[in-house]
């Protein structure tokens, strides 16, 4: 890896100065404007949406662009343009990125059903097994198919207003996860009462 090709930034917003360090994800590659807006939305909880970044007069728009390519050299000051979320708006993202995680941890909860699943079909368990241990999978799918659908009432129930621009795009990406992750659901309950016949039918084509 080169010279961890970081730039010292003095960031300007309102009568607040920050020292920024903008490092970028990509070992080899030069910091974009991207990566200082991200960090600039930690350091002073502006918004990306609200942000406007300002280096010798000119507005910094090309979010893909390296900061190098702007012309941004390290030690430069930029000034930030831009409001804070109110609090009101805060403590609602709170509750979505709250939201978010137990739907990361739902989603968890599918992939292990999923493994465990293709284990089954895959032949791991002995015949005799298979029934009761899809029957389980069966009854954790539903379960998990319930707190997904809690998951969405909570998000459907919280009142927004207009101006929350924030909060709007993050639950409507949220909402369109939630729903992505219930069609799966969907899929993998067929998948596994489709199982349950084959194995009821083998069963009794064996018992005749």
């Amino acid at each position: 890896m080169g010279s961890n090709r970081g730039l010292t930034i003095t960031l300007t917003h309102g009568s607040e100065k920050h020292k920024l360090q903008v490092v970028t994800q990509e070992e080899n590659d030069d910091p974009t404007l991207q990566d200082l807006a991200t960090i600039v939305e930690k350091v002073t909880g502006v918004p990306l949406a609200s942000q406007r970044l300002i280096y010798k007069g000119k507005s910094l728009k090309e979010m893909e662009q390296t900061l190098l390519a702007l012309g941004v050299q390290n030690g430069c000051k930029i000034m930030l343009i831009g409001k804070k979320n109110c609090p009101e708006e805060e403590s609602e993202l709170k509750k979505l990125k709250d939201l978010e995680k137990s739907v990361e941890q739902l989603a968890g909860k599918l992939e292990d059903v999923n493994k465990e699943f293709s284990g089954i079909q895959k032949g791991f368990l002995s015949k005799n097994l298979q029934a009761e241990a899809l029957g389980k999978l069966e009854k954790r799918l539903k379960t998990t198919v319930e707190q997904f659908m809690k998951v969405l009432e909570q998000i459907d129930s919280m009142v927004m207003p207009d101006n929350f621009n924030d909060c709007r795009m993050k639950r409507k990406t949220l909402v369109k996860k939630v729903q992505g992750f219930l069609a799966q659901c969907d899929t993998m309950e067929g998948n596994i009462s489709q199982e349950i016949d084959k194995l009821h039918s083998k069963n009794l084509a064996l018992a005749k």
